[in-house]
């Protein structure tokens, strides 16, 4: 069955409640446990508002929402306007099938070629090796550990933090 990306609209905030309520979902991101469908549509709904920043991609299949991408601005600062956070999930029994690959082409097309992003930034559990894997493959390169970065499952977990600058910087012809 073919994968569709496309932009994440109000009408899927059911389905994001679904997928984070997932413990295998939400416990590879900073994402709380039991998620409202009001709590997604407000997301999507200050999303879909004009100028937004920031990009939420979904990952279908047959039908089903089975996973996500987006990127988010770097900060409020100007000087910090060539970069943007970047965060993926893919259902468990959708991975190792090219989801997480076809959305993060997806986001490096954007961020490459539309909206002049310099430096793309991420933390990942130092435990997410198929994460890891995916993010070096699409040129990611470690930049630290952070200790006890967050809380999972009763357990203060690290992260890697992890970065990728545009390989061709735009440039006048």
């Amino acid at each position: 069955m073919s994968l569709n990306i496309r932009r994440a609209r109000v009408d899927d905030a059911a389905n994001f409640a679904r997928l984070m309520a997932d413990p295998a979902m939400f416990g590879g991101l900073l994402q709380m446990p039991h998620p409202g469908e009001a709590m997604w549509r407000a997301r999507l709904l200050e999303l879909d508002a004009p100028n937004k920043a920031d990009l939420l991609l979904v990952a279908e299949r047959g039908g089903e929402l089975i996973g996500h991408a987006g990127l988010a601005p770097g900060g409020a600062s100007p000087r910090r306007k060539h970069a943007m956070g970047l965060g993926i999930g893919v259902v468990a029994e959708h991975q190792g099938q090219g989801v997480g690959g076809g959305l993060m082409q997806a986001l490096l097309d954007y961020a490459d070629n539309w909206a002049q992003v310099l430096r793309l930034e991420l933390s990942v559990y130092t435990d997410n090796e198929r994460a890891i894997r995916l993010y070096r493959r699409f040129g990611f390169e470690d930049e630290g550990t952070a200790r006890a970065y967050a809380l999972r499952d009763g357990v203060y977990v690290d992260a890697l933090q992890m970065a990728r600058l545009h390989p061709n910087p735009p440039a006048l012809r």
